[in-house]
């Protein structure tokens, strides 16, 4: 743990509200709902509330078994699952006229799967009520079961995905019960199970890693099946967590990008305020725009 490195001007995040700010905020509160953007401080919290009008919804509770030192997330016991949350998420997409939901959880080391029965039963929900919605999970590591990755899988998300978080070597520090090679199986084994399936993965930058690393490692996500890539700066939320060891610069986000796109990625959004779900709806409008022009061709 550390004092908070003064962050340079490129991280300057705007803090404009709208009435959209007001709508979402009162949408999850009113149907008991939590949010990572508000759980992890996300820094992109008023850009997407107020100007996108979307949210990231996280179910399972607030509380996460693991206490990863780069995450704000409490950590603790959860309580049992809530097995109405489904459908509130779902109303609360329908009510918000959300586009893309993105779903994410806490990690649920408690429950036999997981919780990916739960994470399957709210894509299924929003589906039965928002039919045009497109719908993309950020799943924990469901403990390296491949059973739990399958019902995942079966429950038909347009997009899949699962954070390596950070490079091998600094695994072990950052990531609390988690494993880098366990990461990257539960990519490889989502793409064997459905190779149609798009599957996403998220990296931060800033805790240590050295630029070799962070090729090696979008390397290895490329060669276990990933299509899409986020790469951002990771930013200290509280003096308890892991101090910034170092900012990337813009200029060094977008020469990853490149390089990461040269690998064979189809979309990569590379930049410091980046997060797992940033611009995610747009990222696969483009996507999906890119593959159909190319079956035009």
């Amino acid at each position: 743990m550390g004092e908070y490195t003064r962050k340079p001007e490129w991280l300057r995040i705007s803090l404009d509200t709208t009435k959209d700010t007001a709508a979402v905020r009162k949408d999850i509160r009113e149907k008991g709902l939590h949010t990572v953007c508000e759980e992890a401080r996300c820094p992109n919290l008023h850009e997407c509330w107020s100007h996108h009008r979307t949210a990231t919804f996280m179910i399972l509770g607030d509380t996460c078994t693991r206490s990863c030192r780069f995450c704000a997330v409490k950590t603790g016991r959860p309580d049992a699952p809530d097995e109405q949350e489904a459908q509130r998420v779902a109303a609360s997409i329908h009510d918000l006229g959300i586009a893309h939901a993105v779903i994410t959880m806490v990690d649920r080391d408690d429950l036999a799967d997981g919780g990916a029965s739960y994470l399957a039963a709210t894509g299924r929900a929003i589906r039965e009520k928002n039919p045009t919605v497109t719908v993309e999970y950020l799943s924990s590591d469901m403990k390296g079961s491949h059973e739990s990755v399958a019902v995942l899988v079966d429950s038909a998300p347009d997009i899949l995905g699962h954070n390596i978080e950070t490079v091998e070597r600094l695994t072990p520090r950052i990531r609390s019960a988690s494993h880098y090679g366990r990461s990257l199986d539960f990519l490889k084994t989502a793409r064997q199970l459905n190779p149609q399936l798009l599957v996403k993965s998220s990296m931060m930058l800033g805790l240590g890693e050295r630029r070799e690393e962070v090729i090696q490692t979008l390397q290895d996500l490329r060669d276990s099946g990933c299509d899409l890539v986020n790469i951002g700066q990771y930013l200290q939320p509280t003096r308890r967590h892991v101090a910034v060891e170092r900012y990337w610069t813009p200029e060094e986000f977008k020469s990853l990008q490149e390089e990461a796109m040269a690998m064979g990625f189809e979309h990569v959004e590379s930049g410091p305020l980046v997060r797992s779900s940033y611009h995610a709806g747009g990222q696969l409008a483009a996507l999906l725009a890119r593959r159909a022009q190319k079956n035009t061709k």
